[in-house]
C-alpha cells in the first residue's frame, strides 16, 4: 500500500498533546514523502466560540471551516513543526459531531492514514461519553494511528 496523504485530525481537546501528534504523523508520513492533511473538526457551537475569538467578522467575511482551521492555534503549532520536517501539506476544517466529520474529511481527501489523539478512559467514562477515536477506528476507510494521552478521563 503506497502512502500518499496522512490526515492528522485534532480538536479542541489535542492541543496538550500537539507535540506526541506531530511526532506520529512526521513518523508515519516522512519516510513515504508523503502529503499532511491537518484537519481540525469543530462541533457547531465550538465553531461558533471559535469565529467570536478569532474575531471573523461573519457579516463582511465570507468565513469557511478551512479558513477558521488554519487560524487556529492549535493547527498554528503543528504547522511550524511540519514546515521544519519538509513535509507538504494542506489545512481542513469541519464542523459536525467529531468522529463522523473525521471520517468524511478522511474519505473526501483519499487519506491513506488517518491519525487522531485520545485520552485513556475508565469503563464508566466510555460507557457515558463515547469515542470520537473509537468511532474514527471503526469506521475509517483507511488504517488510523491512535495516538493516546496519559491521563484517565471518567
Amino acid at each position: 500500500m503506497t502512502l500518499e496523504t496522512v490526515l492528522l485530525a485534532v480538536g479542541p481537546g489535542d492541543a496538550d498533546r500537539s507535540d506526541e501528534l506531530v511526532d506520529a504523523v512526521v513518523d508515519v508520513a516522512a519516510p513515504a514523502d508523503a502529503t499532511v492533511v491537518l484537519a481540525h473538526v469543530f462541533t457547531k457551537s465550538e465553531y461558533d466560540d471559535v469565529l467570536t475569538r478569532l474575531e471573523f467578522d461573519r457579516e463582511t467575511e465570507d468565513v469557511e471551516p478551512d479558513d477558521v482551521a488554519r487560524r487556529h492555534q492549535t493547527i498554528i503549532d503543528l504547522r511550524e513543526t511540519i514546515e521544519e520536517s519538509d513535509l507538504e501539506y494542506e489545512v481542513r476544517g469541519g464542523i459536525g459531531e467529531h468522529g463522523p466529520t473525521i471520517v468524511d474529511l478522511a474519505t473526501s481527501v483519499d487519506a491513506d492514514r488517518v491519525i487522531v489523539g485520545g485520552r485513556r478512559r475508565s469503563p464508566t467514562g466510555k460507557a457515558v461519553f463515547g469515542s470520537t477515536a473509537q468511532e474514527v477506528l471503526l469506521s475509517a476507510p483507511c488504517p488510523v494511528t491512535f495516538v493516546r494521552g496519559d491521563y484517565f478521563d471518567d
